[in-house]
């Protein structure tokens, strides 16, 4: 059901949500191949919503098609990423600069959102979350917290378009890195820092967190995503044939 029209999903939507999930929890990989016909047989459809939903995963730049009803997870592409990363630093510091130097006292809603984010994140080490999964939504959202706090729409609107195509890679480094603590480290320093009004520090520091990402994500390689492949290996879907996988 759809919590703000009420109108129950498409069967096309509830494919289109399912596989998307897939690819971003990584049970499908860049390069492995499906067709409409294995996605219609796995989720009881017939082939026009499997097909409406493999297009509007190729709209997103999830997928991409080829020759009769075959698609792909479109494989890993350093340099759109490094254009995506790139987008993201320009929205990201604009954003935080707007907090760290707005006149006077900061305003309820950022005051808000910055205490809401400290308790996640300015936390013991003890009690900081480890599970890789988890830590991409938590990441995700600080993010978008801060981009969505700077009251622009349209910034908001084109970070979120940002962040659904850099996710396949940015779950990878943080479910299979060791980045964690790092992570929670740096969250805290940009926090501290847009609180304290230091506009300067604030962009440096959100600058330098993105770069470090966008490094992870060049270090990438097809042995680590093979690497993932094998551990996720009892929970591969099942509309993804062995002789269709891709091997990239």
């Amino acid at each position: 059901m759809n919590d703000i029209t009420g109108i129950p999903p498409s069967r096309a939507d509830h494919v289109y949500v399912s596989v998307r999930e897939d690819i971003f929890d990584m049970r499908l990989l860049p390069g492995d191949r499906v067709t409409e016909g294995s996605i219609a047989e796995r989720f009881g459809v017939s082939r026009t919503p499997a097909r409406e939903a493999l297009q509007r995963l190729q709209s997103d730049g999830l997928m991409r098609g080829y020759v009769r009803g075959g698609w792909e997870v479109v494989p890993v592409d350093f340099k759109r990423f490094e254009d995506l990363y790139e987008m993201r630093k320009l929205i990201e510091t604009f954003a935080v600069s707007k907090l760290a130097s707005a006149e006077g006292e900061l305003s309820e809603g950022v005051a808000q959102m910055l205490g809401q984010l400290e308790q996640i994140w300015k936390i013991p080490p003890a009690h900081r979350r480890r599970d890789g999964r988890e830590m991409v939504a938590l990441d995700e959202a600080f993010h978008h917290a801060l981009v969505q706090a700077a009251d622009n729409a349209e910034l908001t609107n084109a970070m979120q378009r940002v962040t659904d195509r850099i996710r396949v890679v940015r779950r990878l480094d943080l479910v299979y890195g060791d980045c964690i603590d790092e992570t929670y480290g740096e969250h805290v320093a940009i926090l501290d820092a847009i609180r304290c009004r230091e506009t300067d520090r604030s962009v440096a520091l959100i600058a330098r967190h993105i770069e470090g990402s966008r490094v992870a994500v060049r270090t990438l390689t097809g042995e680590r995503l093979q690497r993932a492949r094998t551990a996720m290996g009892p929970n591969a879907v099942p509309y993804a044939p062995p002789r269709l996988r891709g091997t990239r």
